[in-house]
């Protein structure tokens, strides 16, 4: 089931629209974004997608120190889910049954269980388009970006 009622307003953007009602704001701890170290733990493929995603990830400040394990079992998932796929490519994805009846691979649900698994821990970084839209971050200025531009496009 999904989330309930709607998206709560970041922090950033309460604070620009100021607090008329004089409710009480919630502002949850914000840890520095850094990029942790890469466990040692993780296989190779697991690493190059570490470092393939972590400096996005940091420079977007989604990444912190708080986030090494659950980044970590992202990247892990995401090589397992790989080398299932390279196996099932190599050996296909049904065998032949000592009875003579075609089986699926026990590979199969394997690779389905990483792959659920990978898309659960993106999701938590807002590595997939409808977690990216959930995420309300403030908008990012590109180098090209000048007040004008700002002022016209109303940020």
């Amino acid at each position: 089931m999904g989330a309930r009622g709607p998206t709560a307003k970041p922090a950033w953007l309460n604070k620009l629209e100021g607090n008329p009602g004089k409710r009480r704001q919630k502002s949850g701890p914000k840890p520095p974004p850094t990029r942790p170290s890469c466990p040692a733990w993780l296989d190779e493929n697991a690493k190059a997608e570490w470092a393939r995603v972590a400096p996005e990830l940091e420079r977007l400040g989604l990444l912190t120190q708080l986030d090494r394990a659950a980044f970590a079992c992202y990247c892990q998932s995401y090589a397992d889910y790989v080398s299932l796929q390279k196996f099932l490519a190599e050996k296909g994805m049904f065998y032949v049954a000592p009875a003579g009846k075609l089986r699926a691979r026990p590979e199969t649900g394997m690779a389905d269980l990483a792959m659920r698994m990978m898309l659960t821990f993106a999701r938590e970084f807002g590595m997939t388009p409808a977690s990216r839209a959930r995420l309300n971050l403030p908008p990012q200025l590109s180098d090209k970006d000048d007040e004008f531009d700002r002022w016209l496009d109303g940020r």
